[in-house]
């Protein structure tokens, strides 16, 4: 039991109401109720002025400080005036720090403005912001490969190594699938139209060039972006939420360099390869359907293919897919690293490392074949 319990005396003198506190006002203590102190404040005749008086206060905690924010409350809606003189330091500085911040209200919960033209700015905006991280992550990773070059570049050669496994090899079988079925398919659909004209021969030319050029070197590209980057930013995102990065950079190792750098390479330097094994694929599964189908013998397929190709047609797709391995690399880097700290978040990022990568890719696609078509690169 509270040897000093807490008591309130309440008077009125000269127009003013006087709080006199005394006791300990502390947790445990059965202090009185607050409603007694704001009731004289609606009695008439309403006092002009508040006054406390502490002398009696033996101690405070919390509760006190509740206390008196009702009786303040009361008296700020009454537009009644409050000396707090009386009260403790200690008190009138809590009660300053709880005021200074005020109370959000619902006019600053003001809903967000709907419609088409607040959407259409809503994204605006975030394109320009993505825009500025792209650019943050892109000078960052130019300074990284400044290192690289000057050799001081801090990455295992071993994680290298690793990477180029996964992002070689372990995609041969899909990559296999996806180049044999897109040959076939450019096969059938172009022979459907040339058989009109009795040109079922030029099946050669179009997987050819189709495959050589553009298909072999974006088909590898997009299903590089939605395994490798995907798994890139998944792998990043679970290190920024299990604090693994912010533990390399405590340890003086810079993320960029020991954990994207090894990718970017690594992808870099497999896509070409899979992209050369992509095109001879598509023109076999091209093969397939002209041989099976159109009454064409392999014979024929491919001398036709021999002459109709040539060597720039393969370096273009070539030098596609080294600047998509590029792109797919950085999309799936930069979005595991600005995943947010949450196992939802990195479902997000790498769903957005997909959907960036793939963005890139068509993008820088349809730029490079414009500058190719500019210099008549492929002029016979």
């Amino acid at each position: 039991m509270t040897l000093n319990p807490p008591k309130l005396d309440i008077s009125t003198e000269h127009s003013a109401l006087t709080l006199r506190f005394c006791g300990r006002w502390v947790v445990g203590a059965v202090i009185p109720v607050p409603e007694e102190a704001q009731g004289a404040l609606r009695q008439a005749p309403v006092p002009e002025r508040v006054r406390f008086d502490c002398t009696g206060l033996e101690a405070w905690d919390s509760r006190f400080l509740a206390f008196l924010m009702g009786i303040l409350d009361e008296a700020e809606v009454r537009d009644i005036a409050t000396d707090r003189e009386g009260l403790p330091e200690g008190v009138r500085g809590m009660l300053n720090l709880a005021k200074a911040v005020p109370e959000r209200t619902d006019s600053q919960h003001r809903p967000e403005p709907s419609g088409l033209p607040a959407e259409i700015g809503r994204h605006v905006l975030n394109g320009i912001e993505d825009f500025h991280r792209f650019a943050e992550f892109l000078g960052e990773t130019t300074l990284a490969f400044g290192r690289l070059l000057r050799g001081k570049a801090q990455f295992r050669g071993i994680d290298f190594w690793r990477l180029l496994q996964e992002c070689g090899p372990n995609a041969l079988p899909i990559v296999s699938l996806i180049s044999v079925l897109v040959g076939m398919i450019l096969a059938f659909v172009g022979a459907v139209q040339l058989r009109l004209f009795g040109a079922q021969i030029f099946i050669a030319d179009l997987v050819g060039l189709g495959m050589a050029r553009e298909m072999g070197a974006m088909m590898t590209a997009i299903l590089m972006a939605g395994r490798t980057g995907a798994a890139f930013a998944a792998e990043l995102g679970s290190m920024r939420v299990n604090d693994e990065i912010d533990a390399l950079k405590t340890t003086g190792l810079p993320p960029m360099e020991f954990l994207v750098l090894p990718r970017i390479l690594a992808l870099f330097a497999t896509i070409p390869l899979l992209c050369l094994y992509a095109d001879i694929l598509g023109i076999l599964g091209g093969a397939l359907v002209a041989a099976g189908l159109f009454d064409i013998s392999f014979a024929q397929y491919f001398v036709q293919i021999e002459h109709r190709l040539r060597l720039i047609d393969f370096e273009v797709g070539i030098a596609k897919s080294a600047v998509f391995g590029v792109l797919v690399a950085i999309a799936g880097c930069m979005r595991g690293l600005q995943c947010e700290r949450s196992s939802t978040a990195v479902g997000l990022a790498t769903t957005s490392a997909v959907v960036t990568g793939i963005v890139f890719i068509v993008v820088s696609d349809a730029i490079m074949t414009l500058m190719i078509t500019a210099l008549d690169l492929l002029k016979r």
